[in-house]
């Protein structure tokens, strides 16, 4: 699989936080390469099995909120692994609120349950929708790079695949599958 890094973000909204100037879309450092790689050779260490969880989230106008990491290519749906003595809700919460300065409006609808083998042969990951609220715009930080609202029939350049099936699924507009692809 070949990692596709673009020079300037080719998909504009108002509500996108981008990078500072000249820092949009670059490959990730050495630095940070190798620190990805420790982190999940850690979880590999420590865990028999990963469990994470990933949310569908859409404000008041029916909108997809959306991130784009600073270490993987891609726009993918706001999510994290779950930690030790948390619930996967919890960490939907707490993934929200840090990707993105979002508060869950209502509750969280569970929608899917996926194995990642892409990943690795034990990650699952966990699929919840919600409506939310933005309590101010995300500004870029060492892990998110941008963010943003997007028209579910207009995502941004360089979504994932993931990403854009996830958001059929929730739509009805393809079947649920077991595997996160």
């Amino acid at each position: 699989m070949k990692i596709r890094y673009m020079s300037k973000p080719k998909h504009k909204k108002t509500d996108i936080v981008t990078e500072r100037a000249g820092q949009v879309n670059k490959k990730p450092s050495l630095k940070t390469r190798i620190l990805t790689w420790l982190f999940h050779l850690w979880f590999l260490l420590t865990r028999s099995m990963t469990l994470g969880v990933r949310i569908v989230a859409l404000d008041d106008q029916g909108r997809v909120f959306l991130v784009r990491h600073t270490y993987v290519a891609g726009w993918h749906l706001p999510g994290g692994g779950i930690e030790r003595a948390e619930t996967a809700e919890q960490a939907a919460h707490k993934e929200l609120s840090e990707e993105g300065n979002l508060i869950v409006d209502g509750a969280l609808d569970l929608k899917g349950f996926y194995f990642n083998k892409k990943t690795t042969k034990r990650d699952h990951v966990l699929l919840y929708t919600c409506q939310v609220r933005q309590l101010k715009p995300k500004l870029a930080d060492r892990e998110i790079a941008e963010s943003g609202f997007f028209d579910l029939n207009d995502l941004p350049d360089g979504t994932t695949k993931a990403t854009h099936t996830r958001i059929a699924e929730v739509q009805g507009a393809c079947e649920i599958s077991q595997y996160w692809s």
